[in-house]
């Protein structure tokens, strides 16, 4: 079988079919009507719109971003061959070793599984949203947006203010502003050529004269941990300490949230725990 008589969607169909939850930290939950990942289900993995991922299925949505591809290769646990049928079958050539890093490494992948209880986010380099626990999409309302473009932390905090899940506080936002920035200059050092990455400095410069301000300071520096108080709709604002993570041998940083013991944060976190349970139980119906 090859390229010329598969379609987009047979490929995404086929990939959804082969997996079970349980392979992707997803509860098996009952009896299912088809075998494999309901279309939910790796809409929420993928970081995408159940809408968006049904048209591409049904052939009513074509060419859609290398990002999109990406993520549909993460999310259904693709090897380099199987990426590479996907992305020629979308209309691309075969993503480059040396471009950005959107793989989650197996050891990040694990811990997700295991420390899911937790808000837990899987970003590249370029602050792209690549994987996240439960939690994590209950928290901040992570949802890919009609057009299939994933989650990017960048162009939220500069160019999408109203969607974005930012700090509550002015101090708050300008921290993570700051470090923001300073991410995106160390990554320019290795990844400055990537297609993918000029795109987005292209169009933070453009759209957000506090990025270019930022940008032109020439700050480098890791992005630390920190506090930060996060406002959500149902339990209000929450204190808490955000750690960032980087593995060794890779520019994928994972970022976990928590709250101190014994605080009304802790408590409230646990309310958001409980309803990203109710969801993964739904899906799994």
């Amino acid at each position: 079988m090859n390229a010329s008589v598969l379609s987009l969607g047979d490929l995404l169909r086929t990939g959804r079919e082969r997996l079970h939850p349980e392979d992707v930290g997803l509860p098996a939950g009952g009896a299912r009507r088809a075998k494999g990942l309901r279309r939910e289900e790796l809409a929420m993995l993928a970081g995408l719109s159940v809408d968006y991922l049904t048209r591409l299925e049904q052939g009513r949505a074509s060419s859609p971003s290398p990002q999109v591809l990406r993520s549909f290769a993460r999310a259904l646990r693709l090897d380099q061959d199987e990426e590479a049928l996907l992305f020629t079958t979308g209309g691309y050539a075969p993503p480059s070793r040396e471009q950005l890093e959107d793989e989650v490494p197996p050891g990040i992948g694990r811990m997700i599984s295991r420390l899911g209880e937790l808000p837990i986010g899987v970003f590249g380099a370029d602050w792209t949203l690549l994987d996240a626990s439960p939690s994590f999409a209950v928290l901040f309302g992570v949802e890919g947006g009609a057009d299939g473009r994933p989650m990017n932390l960048a162009r939220l905090t500069f160019l999408h203010h109203r969607e974005s899940p930012a700090p509550a506080t002015p101090e708050d936002r300008a921290a993570l502003e700051a470090a923001v920035v300073a991410d995106l200059r160390r990554s320019a050092g290795r990844y400055g050529e990537d297609p993918r990455f000029r795109e987005l400095l292209e169009d933070l410069r453009a759209g957000s004269d506090r990025f270019g301000r930022l940008w032109e300071e020439g700050r480098a520096v890791p992005h630390r941990s920190m506090r930060k108080t996060v406002v959500h709709e149902l339990t209000g604002p929450l204190e808490l300490d955000c750690d960032v993570l980087v593995q060794p041998g890779s520019d994928v940083r994972m970022v976990v949230y928590s709250a101190p013991a014994g605080t009304a944060s802790e408590q409230a976190l646990s309310r958001l725990r409980a309803i990203a349970g109710d969801r993964e139980v739904a899906l799994a119906r």
